[in-house]
């Protein structure tokens, strides 16, 4: 895919969001293994990593990093081989 919101790589295709609240980072991997990341709009607070976009938080995290990790780990995959939309690029920042 060619716009800034969407991303694939290694099976998995990544889509940013942008609701009145948060900043939505969703991932669709194998097998229909799911995961998303979700920030507030102004993005200063901690990342919350959930099973789908609009499914219940499962931890936070303070980096990126971190919250990639766990989304890799629900993926089945390292969080080197998820693909990071432009437009998402500066979560957790």
């Amino acid at each position: 895919m060619t716009d800034d919101r969407t991303a694939d790589a290694n099976g998995i295709t990544a889509t940013y969001d942008e609701t009145e609240t948060e900043r939505v980072l969703a991932f669709d991997g194998n097998g229909g293994r799911t995961a998303a990341i979700a920030q507030n709009h102004e993005g200063y607070a901690m990342l919350k990593v959930r099973p789908t976009a609009d499914g219940d938080e499962l931890e936070r995290y303070y980096g990126f990093d971190m919250a990639l990790d766990h989304a890799g780990e629900l993926l089945g995959v390292s969080p080197h081989e998820l693909p990071i939309p432009d437009a998402a690029a500066d979560m957790g920042m």
